[in-house]
């Protein structure tokens, strides 16, 4: 038998198996496999390993998405993760040219996929308090949300999850070294339903310029002469 002759049925579970490029290419050969390509069925989760593939045209994003995963490994991840007053010239270059591919994505996600169910974010370091606020907002249903290395996401994401996030049952905030203690503490009052991990992170060394570390100095010094 020739896949053509397959029904729908039985081609949406042949795509199923085969990873974002392979079924681009597969919708390629035929009008029938771009069908079954274009099947919002199809797209209920997403993985995607680098800020690269975000761009690609191998997938389709629309309401059907349930599952999202952005994880980046990279050993480039960590230039991201650095202070941006730290930062060298060809460092805030390379950040340059990527800084605000995930937040774009994820704004495309907040207008077209409301029925969201769950977020992982790692190694995203560029992803702001704001993005996940609207994200929150826009996507009630969220129920999991996995912040890990998201260096730029401090207690104004732990409040926007108090106000708006009502669906959530399950929050990591793991090795976001600006979230604070206290920002957790308001969430496990606020949202005492909600499973909360915050691995390392409130006792991580927070962002500061020289300028905040020299006044906290000045203020530590004279509480030791008190």
């Amino acid at each position: 038998m020739h896949i053509t002759q397959l029904n729908r049925e039985c081609l949406l579970h042949l795509f199923s198996f085969l990873d974002k490029n392979s079924r681009k290419s597969l919708a390629k050969t035929c009008h029938q496999m771009l069908e079954v390509f274009q099947d919002p069925l199809l797209w209920s989760l997403l993985n995607f390993h680098s800020p690269v593939e975000l761009k690609k045209d191998n997938f389709l994003l629309g309401p059907a998405l349930k599952y999202l995963s952005i994880c980046w490994h990279s050993q480039r991840v960590k230039v991201c993760n650095i202070e941006d007053w730290m930062k060298n010239t060809f460092q805030k270059d390379f950040c340059y040219r990527h800084e605000n591919t995930v937040s774009d994505f994820l704004l495309q996600v907040c207008n077209r996929c409301p029925n969201l169910l769950s977020l992982t974010l790692s190694g995203c370091g560029h992803v702001t308090d704001d993005c996940i606020s609207l994200l929150l907002k826009n996507c009630p249903n969220l129920e999991t949300l996995k912040l890990e290395n998201c260096v730029r996401i401090t207690d104004l994401t732990l409040e926007a999850v108090t106000l708006h996030g009502r669906a959530l049952r399950t929050l990591h905030v793991d090795f976001c070294r600006n979230v604070t203690q206290t920002g957790l503490e308001r969430v496990r009052e606020k949202r005492p339903s909600v499973t909360l991990s915050a691995e390392r992170s409130a006792n991580m060394i927070p962002d500061s310029k020289p300028g905040k570390k020299f006044m906290l100095e000045k203020a530590s010094q004279k509480l030791d002469q008190l």
